[in-house]
């Protein structure tokens, strides 16, 4: 498709799965961003929404593992735009995919380093009472400051040599599931009594002020929603594992199955078992899912365990989201689609990873951390726009696939999921819609600065440095499809050059 592979094929269906789970993480998810949920609807809001935002996510599965699967290749949706594009429009719509992908991967990345940090913080908390802090006020968010940069540097040296990452990526999907496992068993067996099934299943807390229960239930939908995001991330090893057109639409759909199970029973089990609602909100930790634990087990060091293995979750999905960010940012790059492609578009030989690529993607996520410092609001806000801007570049290849193309003029590979596929595509963008508008509400109400949504200001910065770089150089710079079909006879060439001998 106009590239000359650089990277080693050491991926399997199996380390690509795990890499897609291990950014997902869906029971990790609700665990971080547990308050969000309980706040918004009580235990409904996760219980239900994980169900309804599945389905949503299955759909999103099958969109992206048709594209996949016609069209494999390392830069995903925004490739996949360019070659469904109208000539005309190919490079700039390319161009702003990949930019939406890359700032919801990095945002991403963010999210999840200050879901361990955070966790970190309430785990020396509890372990030491005397110790407090209140997020809410600067001098309160320096430990979980803190606590976020030794993820971000800790997890980076792991994406430092390719040859170690696919059994990385397997440890940590090990990691995963039997962390599930044992945290489930465990909370359920120890705590007495359990809440009622009416609680977990029926009970509808609105704790978030808005009068109508409506917006209050799809403001906790950020929580499952985070929880089930990140699902394009197998698209960007297409070009690490042999026949990716068939273990990619493998790797993606059984992310969204392993995702489901593990937090649905996840979830629906944390909540029969938690004994006080209140403590969760209002607990010192900061962490409500270390309440939970500390309720059940009414032992601290027991719940300092079971949060050590959530963290251990958390730093093998920092690991992967490292390995997803650095792989946009080098295969767009490659393209030069970023200010310095050149730099960022380096592979070293000797590690067969793009370090410098990774090294960017990280810098990034460091200095994003100072944003929680001014505003742990903006911060959420951004964490908000990851998922609406992961739906971006998503939707626009579906947008060109459906009204442009046709999806009967596609090229189809091994999946195809006809009839389906085609309500899928449609439900993607339908929901992208609803996210941009209805996820831009406030979290409380009544509003004040404290408690604004500022995801607006987010897309205005993220659509305004697009729109500059791309009026400034992108337009004169970026790869077009006309040059990346001229080097497709040159790589076929060497490529059977290279198979003759």
């Amino acid at each position: 498709m106009g590239y000359k592979s650089e990277l080693r094929r050491d991926f399997s269906v199996y380390s690509v799965l795990a890499v897609g789970f291990s950014i997902t993480n869906s029971w990790f998810g609700i665990s971080a961003s547990l308050v969000t949920g309980i706040y918004s609807g009580g235990t409904v809001v996760t219980v239900y929404g994980i169900c309804f935002i599945a389905l949503i996510s299955t759909c999103v599965a099958v969109s992206l593992a048709e594209m996949a699967s016609a069209m494999p290749n390392a830069g995903g949706q925004y490739f996949w735009a360019s070659e469904l594009a109208p000539r005309r429009w190919s490079n700039f719509l390319a161009y702003v995919t990949g930019g939406f992908a890359w700032a919801g991967a990095v945002f991403t990345s963010a999210s999840v380093a200050i879901s361990v940090g955070s966790a970190l913080v309430g785990v020396y908390q509890i372990c030491n009472p005397a110790f407090t802090f209140n997020p809410l006020q600067v001098s309160g968010r320096w430990p979980i400051f803190a606590a976020y940069q030794l993820v971000n540097v800790f997890a980076f040296f792991f994406n430092c040599y390719g040859r170690t990452l696919p059994k990385t990526a397997t440890a940590a999907l090990y990691t995963s599931l039997i962390s599930m496992v044992a945290i489930t068993v465990t909370v359920l067996a120890k705590s007495s009594p359990k809440n009622s099934a009416e609680f977990v299943f029926a009970t509808f807390r609105n704790e978030n002020g808005w009068s109508s229960p409506f917006i209050a239930f799809v403001v906790g939908l950020i929580n499952p929603n985070w929880s089930f995001a990140c699902l394009d991330a197998a698209t960007h090893l297409a070009e690490e594992v042999s026949h990716p057109e068939k273990v990619v639409p493998v790797a993606i759909l059984g992310t969204v199955a392993i995702g489901f199970v593990t937090s649905f029973i996840y979830s629906v089990s944390m909540f029969f078992s938690i004994k006080d609602i209140t403590a969760v909100y209002q607990s010192p930790t900061g962490v409500p899912i270390l309440e939970i634990f500390n309720q059940a087990l009414e032992s601290i060091p027991g719940a300092v365990v079971l949060e050590t293995l959530i963290i251990c979750t958390g730093v093998g999905c920092m690991i992967a989201c490292h390995t997803w960010q650095a792989r946009l940012a080098w295969s767009f790059s490659r393209d030069r689609g970023l200010p310095g492609s050149r730099y960022w578009a380096t592979v070293h030989k000797g590690l067969d990873v793009p370090v410098n690529a990774h090294i960017l993607s990280c810098v990034l996520v460091a200095i994003l951390g100072l944003l929680y410092i001014a505003s742990s609001t903006a911060f959420n806000s951004m964490i908000t726009a990851c998922v609406v801007l992961l739906y971006f570049s998503y939707s626009i290849p579906i947008i060109l696939l459906l009204f442009v193309k046709g999806r009967n003029n596609l090229q189809r590979g091994p999946f195809w999921m006809g009839p389906f596929g085609l309500v899928s595509n449609y439900v993607v963008l339908v929901w992208t819609a609803f996210t941009f508008v209805l996820y831009s509400f406030p979290y409380y109400y009544p509003v004040v600065a404290g408690s604004m949504n500022y995801v607006s200001v987010v897309y205005s910065v993220v659509f305004s440095f697009l729109g500059v770089y791309w009026l400034a150089r992108g337009r004169r710079t970026f790869r077009s499809k006309e040059e990346r079909d001229a080097n497709t006879i040159g790589v076929t060439t060497e490529a059977n050059i290279a198979h003759q001998r």
